[in-house]
């Protein structure tokens, strides 16, 4: 069995560049980039949102260009997004869930995408804002990055996701370092619950569709972590499903090229009824 990928292996994936590059924003982070097949469209989308645990120490946008590659060959198009991470200027609470949202409504400015035919995969990190991407249309008008009619995304898959801010603190700070009031900012009298409008898990039921992928050797965000979330889901009214990955550990979920890929590819391909 070949050994799971490693965090050199990660850094070094990369893939074909993109068609064009889209700014939604004056920061250097805030821009998406645009990979279509061969055709006239408009083509069924993935929404890749990369991880790197909120952090800009481990990229991200490039190593996600492996599945784009992968997507485009097979009829579908490619909405890379990049975002401040919580350590630039801006980001974190608010200022990282605004970029996704904004990231996700440029969509509708793209005749070549069908927003009927759209799935959001997202890792690690990117698995949470995937997640979130996903739950929007249930966020108080009072949220910074609340939106009447946001794009609305009925499946979402998480490839090794840490998505439960609140029951997976602890995970998060010794998986990434990183601490709540970096991702979620600090409460207040208009809002005392951090988590409310920033993780998935407080924003069930959605209404959508969660595939969970996580990789058996996976130490950052274990298959436990699926597990919980999915009961958590199914207990709230929404469908959810597990998916681990013989072998596979954390970078493996986003690597082409790896053996598991066609287990991360075929719910890719059932969201956007392609198969």
């Amino acid at each position: 069995m070949t050994a799971p990928m490693t965090l050199q292996d990660y850094l070094a994936l990369t893939g074909p560049g993109p068609d064009a590059s889209f700014a939604y924003g004056s920061a250097p982070s805030q821009y998406v980039e645009l990979f279509l097949p061969p055709g006239v469209g408009p083509f069924p989308c993935v929404v890749l949102v990369h991880g790197g645990c909120w952090t800009a120490q481990y990229g991200g946008i490039t190593q996600m260009r492996s599945m784009a590659g992968a997507l485009i060959a097979q009829g579908i198009a490619v909405w890379n997004v990049e975002y401040r991470r919580h350590d630039e200027e801006g980001g974190g609470y608010p200022g990282t869930y605004l970029d996704v949202t904004m990231a996700i409504e440029r969509l509708r400015d793209e005749p070549r995408i069908d927003l009927q035919r759209i799935v959001a995969v997202g890792h690690s990190a990117g698995g949470h804002l995937a997640q979130w991407a996903a739950s929007r249309h249930k966020l108080p008008p009072s949220s910074p990055a609340w939106v009447p009619d946001p794009v609305r995304i009925p499946t979402v898959i998480s490839l090794g996701g840490l998505a439960d801010l609140r029951d997976q603190a602890a995970l998060i700070r010794s998986s990434c370092e990183r601490e709540t009031v970096q991702l979620a900012g600090l409460p207040s009298a208009g809002r005392p619950d951090v988590f409310a409008d920033t993780s998935p898990a407080e924003m069930l039921p959605a209404g959508i569709h969660t595939v969970l992928i996580h990789g058996e050797l996976d130490i950052v965000s274990p298959p436990s972590v699926a597990e919980a979330y999915a009961r958590r889901a199914r207990a709230a009214g929404d469908t959810a499903e597990v998916i681990v990955l013989p072998g596979a550990g954390h970078y493996d979920e986003v690597a082409a090229g790896a053996p598991c890929w066609p287990l991360v590819n075929g719910p890719i391909l059932r969201a956007l009824g392609l198969q």
